[in-house]
């Protein structure tokens, strides 16, 4: 079989002759040079998809030999097999996983001698290639070969016509032979070869990473496996995939109410699934993406040279302070060296182990189910085929189970929902999804259902009752229950009541059962006692005679609580407080006190503010007859006058000044009375 140099550049001349309308066979070439590949490879056994978008696969297998072992991921799920791949080889010392990164290609074909990375035509492959020798085969004119051997010494374009008449660039090698320099166009030369045996390997290398590499979407880890002899391996891996989902059919009409669940898969992968074990779980594991495809580079600081040479990075430690190692810190050390030791010899080596899960449990016709871990696992029991981007629906549970049905009532319409209480009497914890009813071999409606538990009783609704009409009203009371006062505070404890009656109209001709979800509004229920709650709901069942109104009140209470500082409050206030006939006639009198103490206080600072007023008023009369004075002069009969008036309000402004003081005193007396009383006052 020639070598891929040949057909690469077979198919680049026949491009340009087929440009230029020049007739050629190449199909032949085609089949002679077309690349034969194989690599090993062992069966997809087993799949695990959980809810959480991610799915185990376990390939498994007889391998002989050293075996190398291709997977191909989509770039997306990369990362994800490269952290949590496990390989599994008795035989193998030293397993290794090789794949090209994101920039091995472009910097590979850089590196090469024939550079492909930007796919050029035939004329710039030769242009690089200058002073490369060569040996080509030129068709002459009598249709017969003749072969030069020479070196390359450039490509020329010139312009040429084709058999349409339309003027095409035809480029021609420029070779230097040993009759000198000879020009052949590119469309008359049938083959080229390089006489470099190192550049026909670097074309080869350069051929396959492109053909590697042809998906831009996917990716192939290569998993190298050297050993001696047959031996059976596994390789596991998890990456993302389509979440599995659920629907379920529930018949209420049976004589005891079956229940049926599908599983949805989808197998968005490029493989065939052929026989596999597939495990759907139901749980919520943490989960996150590292980067680990791309190379990583670490940010290193550019240093100056020196001139008697480059300067050595190092790395210097933090002292400890000039003191020397006491023996007790010597000994300390030797023990923690010794520790750490003894923790690397005793710690199990990592686990090289495939996943195991052992699916064991209740057992249903359709499929086993078993706890893993803190989720649930379903098997389903027979193996699975489903082709590439490929769906389908898989039985997961099939159960008779306890139901009765009854109406739904949780406001937000005048009409109560047609429902069931359903009880999982399956054996099997049963992931969230929607509910299918029928009722009497007629399709009654859809449900939904959140993740069920074992045991666990369950409302589903799925329509409407347009027979029974409800309405609603609230009320809402305050009263007081109690009243402490205590160091000038005054508590005063109430209890909010609130009552929501519902009247509910069953127009049709049988007995019903109604459950009716009352939002919780309060504190605490006090009537009627509630058959089950949730955390925002009460439930009470509620039966509806045929052809009957019923009326059903629900009361709620709640603690209130107001605490009054009574120093700050103002006398009107303390006297509303005095008169509210909710507070107890004891609290009332002690309060009515408190007022009376308050109104001793006003009239003792009304009595200084009186006394202030006067002697103000008299002060400001000297001011006056001062002025005058100052214009009369104290000489005239006038300003004698003035003077003896001044004396006299002088007089009269001594004589305020004792009954000032005394209103003061009788002032602070009030309100020393006033406080203590409040701050001793003591009711429970």
């Amino acid at each position: 079989m020639k070598n891929k140099l040949t057909l690469f550049l077979l198919l680049a001349i026949t491009a340009w002759k087929l440009a230029l309308g020049v007739p050629v066979l190449w199909a032949q070439a085609i089949r002679d040079n077309a690349p034969q590949t194989s690599e090993g490879e062992i069966p997809l056994k087993r799949i695990v998809i959980l809810t959480s978008g991610l799915a185990y696969y376990e390939y498994s297998g007889t391998v002989n030999g050293t075996a190398n072992i291709g997977l191909s991921f989509r770039l997306d799920s990369v990362n994800d097999a490269l952290k949590t791949l496990v390989i599994n080889d008795p035989a193998s010392a030293n397993p290794s996983v090789t794949y090209q990164s994101e920039q091995t290609l472009i910097q590979t074909l850089h590196s090469l001698q024939i550079n492909l990375s930007d796919n050029p035509g035939l004329d710039v492959i030769l242009s690089r290639l200058r002073g490369a020798e060569v040996e080509i085969t030129a068709i002459v004119q009598d249709g017969s070969a003749a072969f030069n051997t020479g070196r390359i010494v450039g490509v020329e374009h010139s312009q040429a016509i084709s058999l349409s008449f339309m003027h095409v660039t035809e480029p021609s090698l420029i070779l230097s032979t040993s009759d000198g320099i000879k020009s052949f166009k590119l469309s008359g030369i049938s083959s080229i070869k390089f006489l470099d045996s190192s550049i026909e390997d670097d074309m080869n290398r350069a051929l396959d990473l492109i053909a590697a590499s042809r998906n831009s979407l996917s990716r192939q880890l290569m998993v190298n496996l050297p050993g001696n002899g047959r031996r059976d391996v596994s390789i596991s891996y998890v990456i993302p995939s389509p979440v599995w989902k659920v629907s379920y059919r529930l018949d209420l009409g049976a004589s005891r109410p079956l229940f049926q669940g599908w599983a949805i898969v989808d197998n968005d992968s490029d493989k065939d699934w052929n026989n596999v074990t597939l495990s759907l779980v139901a749980g919520r594991p943490a989960s996150f993406i590292q980067n680990l495809y791309p190379p990583y580079y670490v940010a290193r600081p550019v240093l100056p040279l020196s001139i008697a040479g480059a300067a050595e990075a190092r790395v210097h430690d933090r002292g400890y302070g000039g003191r020397e190692v006491s023996e007790d810190s010597a000994v300390q050390y030797e023990m923690a060296d010794q520790m750490y030791m003894s923790a690397r010899s005793t710690a199990p080596a990592p686990a090289a182990g495939r996943v195991q899960s052992n699916v064991t449990g209740g057992t249903i016709e359709t499929a086993a189910g078993s706890a893993a871990g803190g989720q649930f696992e379903f098997t389903i029991r027979t193996p699975v085929s489903l082709d590439r981007q490929m769906s389908a629906m898989l039985p997961l549970v099939e159960s008779q189970i306890e139901a009765r049905s009854l109406l739904i009532y949780n406001g937000g319409s005048r009409h109560p929902r047609l429902g069931a209480e359903i009880t999982n009497s399956s054996g099997m914890k049963l992931p969230a999804g929607p509910v299918t009813v029928y009722d009497g071999g007629v399709y009654a409606g859809d449900a939904l259902l959140e993740f069920w538990n074992e045991d666990e009783k369950r409302l589903i609704s799925f329509g409407e009752d347009l027979s029974v009409t409800i309405s609603d009203a609230a009320t809402s009371d305050r009263t007081v229950s109690t009243v402490v006062v205590s160091g000038g505070v005054m508590t005063i404890n109430r209890r909010m009541t609130h009552t929501k009656t519902y009247t509910i109209i069953n127009s049709g001709s049988a007995q019903k059962l109604l459950v009716v979800e009352h939002n919780k509004t309060a504190e605490s229920l006090v009537s009627p006692n509630a058959d089950e709650q949730t955390a925002t709901a009460y439930r009470f069942n509620v039966n509806l005679p045929a052809n009957r109104e019923t009326i059903f009140a629900v009361t709620e209470q709640s603690p209130l609580s107001e605490r009054i500082t009574l120093l700050s409050l103002r006398p009107d206030v303390i006297l509303s407080y005095s008169t509210n006939q909710e507070i107890p006639q004891r609290v009332r009198d002690a309060l009515q006190r408190a007022v009376e103490l308050r109104r001793e206080v006003d009239t003792a600072e009304q009595n200084i503010r009186n006394i202030e007023a006067q002697r103000g008023a008299l002060i400001a009369d000297q001011d006056r007859i001062r002025r005058n004075l100052e214009a009369a002069g104290s000489q005239t009969q006038q300003g004698q006058d003035y003077l003896n008036r001044m004396a006299t309000l002088d007089s009269e402004i001594d004589a305020l000044t004792p009954n000032l003081e005394r209103a003061n005193a009788n002032a602070r007396a009030a309100h020393a009375a006033y406080e203590n009383y409040l701050t001793t006052l003591n009711l429970q």
